[in-house]
């Protein structure tokens, strides 16, 4: 099976083709094409909606051919065609599901609608050999969120921030501190040079009954903090970006723990092993201490490579490829979904079972 896997919901346009493995064990990427909008929207500080699906109309096309070319592989052979449907940037979304659909409709190909969070907690399925269920945390510019990932279609919201997600606390925290857009690995950087003992900031909902996350009041003790130094000298951007990124991982580490908790307490059983996936997966500090945590709870730890765990087309395609195997498309009517959430009840029309 080969599934061509569109992605559009942000400021990446991104093109993958992905095929099963032999023997069903994974997948293996053919072709996977990213280009990134970053320099456009640079001079704003973050993404331009109307901006973002402009880009995404010049190259779409072209990407796509590209793609097919570098997997060696022919329109007509392809056995799917998938694109990200949601949630996302309304006009992006839009641009991404229109190519998709008028692809597969002209190819007589069958048509899947990819939930992009679903994506991200699948890749670990196309990198590694996991089985059901585990628990994904997924931490993005625009989400972040602890699942339980019980089956194809199945999830279990544990927990999910209340206010700001993690990689919009990032993206905030670097704007106040002049740092240049995308802001997380700026401070990913300058983290490494500071003292992140230097500043006490909060950690939010540590140690509280339940998962979710709270970032907002991390965001507003930061801005106080610069408030009162007033003028920043070198060593103070970097002092607040080591104890701002100290902060986020404790909240992060302390979050999870519980929601293996509640998915032990759920399931009767501990979960497979912890994926990460998301922008802010791709995170080193973050990653490390996951990974501690993993190994004093004895949980297998899957981090899928940093590419793969920011927008691409392969996650896309391979959960089109999951979903085929199941019998699970989606008819050309399928609308876009600027918010989509991933426990949700679907109302999806499939032509396959439900």
């Amino acid at each position: 099976m080969r599934v061509l896997g569109i992605e559009t919901t942000c400021d990446e346009t991104a093109v993958a083709v992905v095929s099963e493995r032999l023997g069903g064990e994974g997948g293996e990427i053919l072709s996977n094409e990213v280009l990134s909008q970053i320099a456009r929207h640079a001079a704003y500080g973050g993404v331009v909606p109307e901006i973002a699906a402009r880009a995404h109309i010049d190259v779409l096309d072209r990407l796509i051919r590209r793609a097919l070319e570098r997997a060696k592989t022919e329109a007509k052979d392809l056995d799917a065609v998938a694109a990200a449907a949601g949630p996302g940037l309304i006009g992006g979304v839009l641009v991404g599901l229109t190519a998709g659909k008028a692809l597969a409709l002209a190819l007589g190909k069958p048509f899947i609608a990819v939930n992009h969070l679903e994506a991200h907690a699948l890749t670990a399925r196309l990198t590694d050999r996991l089985d059901f269920p585990f628990l994904a945390l997924l931490i993005s510019g625009g989400h972040t969120q602890i699942v339980a990932v019980k089956a194809i279609g199945d999830y279990r919201r544990l927990g999910s921030t209340v206010d700001d997600a993690a990689g919009e606390a990032f993206d905030k925290v670097a704007k106040m501190l002049e740092l240049p857009y995308p802001g997380g690995p700026q401070i990913e950087k300058l983290a490494l040079e500071g003292d992140a003992r230097r500043f006490e900031f909060p950690r939010p909902m540590l140690g509280r009954e339940g998962a979710d996350f709270s970032l907002s009041g991390l965001k507003t003790a930061v801005r106080q903090e610069i408030l009162r130094l007033q003028t920043l000298s070198e060593k103070d951007v970097r002092d607040l970006a080591a104890s701002f990124q100290a902060a986020i991982v404790d909240v992060i580490v302390d979050r999870v723990r519980s929601g293996v908790r509640l998915f032990t307490a759920g399931e009767g059983r501990a979960p497979q092993g912890l994926v990460i996936g998301g922008g802010v997966a791709a995170n080193g500090a973050i990653r490390r201490a996951l990974m501690r945590l993993c190994a004093e709870s004895g949980l297998r730890f899957i981090s899928p490579p940093a590419a793969l765990c920011s927008d691409n087309g392969a996650i896309i395609a391979w959960t089109g490829l999951e979903r085929l195997k199941r019998g699970l498309t989606d008819d050309l009517d399928f609308a876009p979904r600027p918010r989509w959430p991933l426990d949700a009840a679907p109302s999806r029309s499939h032509h396959g079972k439900a």
